[in-house]
């Protein structure tokens, strides 16, 4: 067996092989670019230039869950699998940044960091009677599912909704564009853990946002495309929106220039709610690849009409 290592940005191609070895020390490793015929490609955001020289690949295995990049650049044979990760370890990173944006919502913090840097000591609530506010979670998926049930454990009333129906025991669901109006409505902080696609592109806008409580917080931890910036900064203007905790952009690194950085109701973070750990993804990886040389069903195979 032959495996192909590639990635852009961050050298991390020499520790995916060394780690994949310590799993299936019997397979072959090369890294990209390299002429000798491959089996399986793991990669993020192949080039065309890779497939052309490698006819003999049998699948992709994307290096992340996110498969809107790989998607969109369209250099994936049409008879090629493409198989993303699943969870691999992401998930609780997932649910720990967005409890952090609900305690920050919930416990006003974002005032106490202005009074902060005005030298200004003032308590605005009653430290033993803190409402504990109704998270929505957008998208219930591997790691949607996950970050709703996390933020349940913490004692939140949680709700969900989807493309397609999910029933998540303990918590509210909802599906499908006609009930997402009544979802939002209930959302004292909006958590967005969608893939992006076609449906869910622009997907909070001024329409959608006009329909969260006054007041409402976003926590945008799947993808920059699900918002239309302008009008999330309308809203926070308004204040129709009371704050926001942003990790993903429509553009990254995220431009010098964009109001997000200087806005005084938004956290920017580098796309760093969860990064794909290595050992759990080598470990994830090897036994797909496994079980697709057995013959045997294997999980997370991406259908690029829906884009995931």
């Amino acid at each position: 067996m032959k495996i192909l290592v590639q990635s852009t940005g961050l050298d991390i191609v020499p520790g995916i092989i060394a780690e994949l070895r310590k799993h299936q020390p019997g397979w072959e490793y090369f890294a990209w670019p390299s002429d000798e015929p491959c089996d399986y490609v793991v990669g993020w955001k192949p080039p065309a230039e890779l497939f052309a020289k490698q006819p003999k690949l049998k699948a992709v295995i994307n290096y992340g869950a996110g498969v809107d990049a790989i998607l969109a650049m369209g250099a994936v044979p049409p008879h090629l699998p493409i198989v993303r990760l699943e969870d691999a370890g992401m998930a609780r990173q997932m649910a720990e940044y967005a409890i952090y944006g609900v305690i920050h919502h919930q416990r006003h913090l974002q005032i106490y960091l202005e009074q902060q840097r005005a030298k200004h000591w003032q308590q605005h609530e009653d430290r033993g009677n803190v409402r504990q506010p109704t998270v929505g979670v957008l998208g219930l998926g591997e790691m949607g599912g996950a970050v709703a049930r996390k933020l349940a454990t913490f004692g939140y009333p949680v709700r969900g909704w989807s493309r397609s129906r999910h029933q998540v025991e303990g918590m509210t669901t909802f599906a499908g564009m006609a009930e997402l109006p009544a979802f939002l409505a209930g959302c004292d902080v909006l958590v967005s853990m969608l893939p992006l696609t076609e449906l869910t592109r622009g997907l909070i806008n001024a329409v959608t946002l006009a329909q969260l409580p006054r007041g409402a917080f976003l926590v945008n931890a799947g993808r920059g495309g699900h918002l239309v910036d302008a009008d999330v900064v309308a809203a926070l203007d308004s204040g129709q929106l009371g704050g926001a905790l942003l990790d993903v952009f429509h553009e990254e690194p995220l431009p010098q220039d964009h109001p997000y950085w200087s806005h005084p109701k938004v956290i920017v973070t580098p796309h760093i709610a969860a990064t794909t750990p290595i050992k759990d993804a080598c470990a994830q990886i090897v036994d797909k690849i496994a079980a697709m040389e057995r013959g045997e069903f294997v999980s997370g195979i991406v259908d690029p009409k829906i884009g995931y």
